[in-house]
Order: C-alpha cells, then structure tokens, then sequence
C-alpha cells in the first residue's frame, strides 16, 4: 500500500453469505470463501461499471462437491483446477475429477491482511494445496498470485483456468493481439463447427441480447503474447488479462449468449494446460507436472480502466 493507492480489506456481507472486500480508488472486489472463493463482484467504481454477473433469479448458494456446474448459480468469477472437464484421475486416490474441478464448490480458508485477501483450499481427494492471494498494485489494476503445492509422493499434473463470468451488457469487443489471428472452435454451439479455424476478427463482437447460442474456441499452441481483454462499444469501459506466457501459455474464450446462463457472458480464460481435460492435456504434454514435495507458482493481472487507446497501451 502506497499513499497514492489507498487500500482497504473489510469482512462483510453478500446474499447471506460472508465475504471479504478489497477496495481501491478506483476498483471494489468482492469474494465468498464458502463458495469456492467466489469472487462475485468486480466494479469499476469512476463508471460505475459491475463487471461480472450475479445470481439473477437462480440466487446464490453452496454447490455440492461433485455436482455440475450447469446445476449451480453460473454466476461471478470460479478457479477450475486441476481440470475444466470432468475426467479421470489416475494418481493417489485414483476415480473421477468433478466437472470444473475440484475447489470450485469447497469452502476456503482466507485470511486479511491490510492489503490483501489470502486463501487457501486443500485437495480433498489428492494431497495439494491450492493458494491465491489477492493485491491491488496500482489503483485500477487487481493482482493474483497462485500457488500449488504437491506434499505427496507422487507427481501432480495439474490444468489451470480462471472462469470469470464477464456481464455482456452492451456490444462487446474481445480484444486479442493483432498476431493472433485465427482461433481454434472446440465447441460450435449451433452456428460454428467444431474442430475448425475462424479469423478473430469476425467473431470478435459480441452482442447482449439472448440468443440461445454458445461458443469456446482457443488460441491453438502458446500465445505470443499474454495479454486478452473485453470491450464496450459504447460506454468504452474495458478490462484487460494479463499473464506470463511462460508459465500460463494458452488462451479460451467462452461465450454464452443463453445457452446455459440466463444472460449474455463472456468468459476469457488465460490457462495452464491444453485444453479442457486435464486428461487430454496429460496426454498431450501439455498439463504442468508438480514433482513430489514440490511447488509451481504463477500470477495474472486485472486491469480496468476507460477508453480504446488506453486499452491498447495494456498490449504494447
């Protein structure tokens, strides 16, 4: 905390829930540890601009381990680790990984500090501990620290995203580096097909009203550069991701225009491991591996702000 980024870290209340505030000059964030850590919402406070999605009419509530996150309240900012996919574990405790992950629906322990939110989950079925620590290095930008650590005996692969439920309240441009030109569809929803190639540029916009449709598509192989961001059209407000691409190397993009949420969403998911399926990613060498009493650590940067050209500054 410096004099020219006044912080404070409050407990509070959110929706029956308790939650822990950080809150700088120009950004409030708030989380839930019950819920996974939820973070549930993110304001740009000079527009007034909620960045994620709440609840709406489902209301909020504690999920069941285990349990379909299409059966939960599909709102606000969720960690899936160590897969996206439910699949198949095939260390320790051998089974079934959930769908989204394993610590999306336990409760964390989390802690305050004067200018910052620590929490911490342990793995319920596998030995790993799983840390994120919440900062404001600047007035208008959040930082995440990440920390897995593997006590056990056994290498830990691991797939690493964030799943953000961005609010898509006005037309909204998903801005990638100009580099990145083509994205691979790996779910068409009813107007892509799956497996193929499109140019960003024409999928780059989209619009708030419901349709009905959804799409993923990804960056294929290692991003050039770690830095992905959501547009307003018209307000001009933005946010914009960025990540190391040494050690957070790829790139998704969802989008539900009311396939399964009942409001237009955007997810950008910077991420370790390709893609989806922490078994797939095994398989194709791409899941980051913790060896036995080891631990690997990374970080991602939230920035949010107004205006395109100060936008594109954030990817120079």
């Amino acid at each position: 905390m410096t004099p020219n980024n006044p912080l404070n870290t409050t407990a509070s209340t959110y929706k029956g829930f308790n939650s822990v505030v950080l809150e700088s000059e120009e950004i409030r964030l708030e989380a839930v540890p019950e819920i996974g850590g939820k973070l549930v919402s993110i304001v740009y406070k000079p527009a007034g601009k909620e960045w994620l999605l709440d609840s709406g009419l489902r209301g909020l509530r504690k999920p069941e381990y285990g349990s379909s996150f299409g059966e939960g309240d599909m709102s606000g900012w969720d960690e899936c680790f160590p897969t996206i996919n439910s699949c198949h574990w095939d260390i320790g405790a051998k089974g079934v990984i959930p769908d989204h992950g394993e610590i999306w629906p336990l409760p964390w322990d989390c802690r305050l500090s004067a200018d910052s939110i620590i929490s911490s989950v342990r793995g319920p079925a596998v030995p790993y501990l799983f840390t994120r620590t919440i900062s404001c290095p600047s007035a208008d930008t959040i930082r995440f620290d990440y920390h897995a650590d593997n006590p056990g005996d056994e290498t830990l692969p691991f797939l690493w995203v964030p799943h953000p439920q961005f609010a898509v309240t006005e037309p909204t441009r998903v801005v990638i580096p100009e580099t990145m030109k083509e994205l691979l569809c790996v779910y068409g929803g009813l107007g892509l097909n799956t497996g193929g190639l499109y140019n960003w540029d024409q999928l780059s916009l989209i619009s708030p009203a419901v349709t009905g449709d959804g799409r993923k598509l990804y960056y294929p192989g290692n991003i050039p550069q770690g830095c992905s961001g959501l547009y307003g059209e018209h307000s001009g407000d933005f946010l914009c991701l960025t990540v190391p691409p040494d050690k957070v190397p790829y790139l998704g993009i969802w989008v539900d225009e009311g396939m399964f949420n009942d409001r237009v969403t955007c997810a950008l998911e910077p991420g370790i491991g390709y893609y989806d399926s922490l078994d797939m990613a095994v398989h194709n060498g791409t899941a980051r591996l913790i060896p036995p009493r080891s631990s690997f650590s990374w970080h991602m940067e939230l920035t949010l702000g107004n205006g395109l050209d100060n936008m594109m500054k954030l990817f120079k």
